[in-house]
């Protein structure tokens, strides 16, 4: 059963967030064992789960009862947004009765040349008591997306942008650029790598944090300790 908004947030409150994700380009690509990866973050301690597509969140929802950090990533040839580019992706989104649904907030335009603004507003309408959260790769960006009426401003997308590409990641400035500017709450999001890391974004005094890569993708992990050798 779906959480309160108040439950959603007083559970992820201080908490880690594991995304547990898998492309289908990906060896894990697979709803069973994502389902598997949510548990084994339940198990270990985790406040809630981040997933990507409806069957993932069915499955995960099968396993574990915290909240679900929901997106959709869809890639359309007009737009570079593709974390929940367009409405029809938050109507997939709202009927699995994810707690929080998660979108690109970037300056860039959604498919059809549609604005952030323009979408918002018809997001909030058509769903007024959904949790929404703003993946931001920039401050001009979380601030906008707090003046819309989102519930909570994401660093997902810094170092993501064209314009912040080369951004060091974890972005601990941005992170405290938001909690000390923004009247919402504040999660951290990418380039989290080690526990050290989310202790540092933690202690900025963010809400909470999601950790994804460094926890649920074995290929990448591997890859950074083969790296390590060759170096």
């Amino acid at each position: 059963m779906k959480m309160t908004n108040s439950q959603t947030m007083n559970k992820i409150k201080g908490g880690l967030i594991v995304s547990c994700q898998a492309l289908e380009t990906e060896p894990l690509y697979d709803s069973y064992i994502m389902a598997k990866m949510a548990w084994a973050a339940y198990l270990g301690g985790a406040s809630g789960i981040r997933a990507n597509t409806v069957v993932d969140i069915q499955a995960i929802r099968q396993k574990v009862d915290l909240p679900i950090i929901g997106i959709i990533k869809q890639v359309y040839e007009n737009s570079d947004v593709y974390i929940t580019p367009t409405v029809k992706e938050v109507d997939a989104l709202v009927e699995t009765g994810c707690e929080i649904i998660a979108v690109d907030a970037t300056a860039r335009r959604r498919p059809n040349g549609i604005t952030l603004e323009q979408f918002f507003t018809q997001i909030r309408e058509k769903y007024p008591n959904q949790l929404f959260m703003a993946d931001t790769s920039c401050f001009e960006e979380g601030r906008a997306a707090c003046e819309l009426g989102f519930d909570i401003i994401a660093t997902t997308m810094a170092g993501y942008t064209p314009y912040t590409k080369g951004t060091p990641l974890p972005d601990y400035n941005l992170m405290s650029r938001y909690v000390n500017a923004l009247d919402v709450p504040v999660i951290a999001e990418g380039g989290i790598w080690s526990p050290d890391e989310l202790k540092r974004a933690m202690d900025i005094g963010v809400y909470a944090a999601v950790v994804g890569t460094a926890i649920t993708r074995p290929m990448d992990i591997t890859k950074r300790f083969v790296q390590a050798i060759s170096e």
